[in-house]
């Protein structure tokens, strides 16, 4: 698997701090690390082990979910 962009969507605000909509935005890496910085104030910056400690971290039960932007690409492209 190659890096790829993701966009943390939050249906609903449980904390009443960082609002609704896409409120983070990452990258995870080949290695399934992934890193996620957040769109509102303070900005900061976080690095999980997975995608799923993230969410653990973060979904608050189905309430916020991670949208990704890239597709796999396939790692060997066709001769011709």
């Amino acid at each position: 698997m190659l890096m790829q962009r993701f966009q943390l969507i939050r249906r609903e605000d449980v904390s009443g701090c960082s609002g609704t909509g896409a409120v983070a935005e990452g990258v995870i890496f080949s290695d399934g690390t992934a890193v996620m910085r957040w769109n509102v104030a303070p900005y900061s910056l976080a690095i999980y082990g997975s995608v799923d400690d993230l969410i653990q971290v973060h979904g608050h039960e189905g309430r916020t979910v991670l949208q990704v932007i890239d597709q796999p690409a396939p790692r060997e492209f066709p001769s011709g």
